[in-house]
């Protein structure tokens, strides 16, 4: 079954370019696989994949396809995804409205805000997932 994800414009504008400039043919999609954990209560890892993996479902916005796992579809239910690009900050945001914002002491402003997973720019290619920067 399917999380009810909300997706803003700017999410879903860079997930599109993260698919359109991996090199895959017509019809790849964006493999989202999101955990528990990091001060957000999320840590995620994303890739440009052909084609859905055994047991993912696939999240269709328009002709945008976004492979969920299994565990991924319960920790997004209810959850808005959005896109941060700030002069010290870029990467994919995580707002669960349910869950209480971070207050640990490590939150300075060295580490990134709750829910933003830095990504290397270049990581980001076929053939791999990036590797995500703490």
């Amino acid at each position: 079954m399917l999380p009810q994800l909300t997706i803003t414009p700017a999410a879903e504008k860079f997930i599109r370019r993260i698919v359109r400039f991996s090199g895959l043919p017509a019809g790849a999609g964006f493999r989202l696989v999101v955990s528990a954990g990091g001060c957000s209560g999320y840590n995620a890892e994303f890739s440009a994949e052909a084609a859905p993996q055994p047991g993912e479902e696939t999240l269709a916005i328009g002709d945008l396809r976004i492979f969920l796992p299994a565990e991924s579809r319960l920790m997004l239910d209810g959850v808005t995804m959005d896109f941060a690009d700030t002069p010290t900050r870029t990467g994919l945001t995580f707002v669960n409205p349910q869950q209480a914002a971070c207050g640990c002491s490590s939150s300075g402003d060295s580490a990134p805000p709750p829910g933003i997973a830095r990504i290397e720019i270049s990581a980001i290619g076929r053939g791999g997932r990036p590797v995500l920067v703490s």
